[in-house]
């Protein structure tokens, strides 16, 4: 999820997550779509204040099954890929991660190859 959460950023910064989710909800669970969709709002908790809005509107989804996967992984992940210092590994890296997850369509399960494309 990491190398490709934000992947709507580019074309729309602002409402990126949704972007994003709507992209990846064939490949991935309830669990991880929801974290997509959210992780802008959870991400808020970090910056909003200094903007004048509440950091803690995230807490209206404290009742959702998915809140602590999302708080998780916005802590964990998301958040300090912000910091210019963060150590990460280029995108390259992922190559064959983001080959073998896209490289099967969901409806049919059957493998998708170059020449499908």
């Amino acid at each position: 999820m990491r190398p490709l959460h934000d992947l709507g950023d580019p074309l729309t910064p602002y409402n990126h997550p949704d972007v994003g989710a709507a992209v990846l909800k064939p490949f991935v669970s309830e669990a991880n779509h929801w974290m997509v969709e959210h992780h802008g709002i959870f991400q808020g908790y970090y910056f909003w204040h200094h903007l004048g809005m509440d950091r803690n509107t995230r807490d209206r989804y404290a009742d959702s099954p998915h809140y602590a996967l999302t708080e998780e992984f916005c802590s964990e992940y998301d958040s300090p890929a912000f910091d210019p210092g963060y150590d990460s590994n280029p995108l390259g890296h992922y190559k064959a991660l983001i080959h073998q997850f896209f490289g099967t369509n969901p409806r049919t399960g059957r493998t998708v190859g170059s020449s499908d494309i």
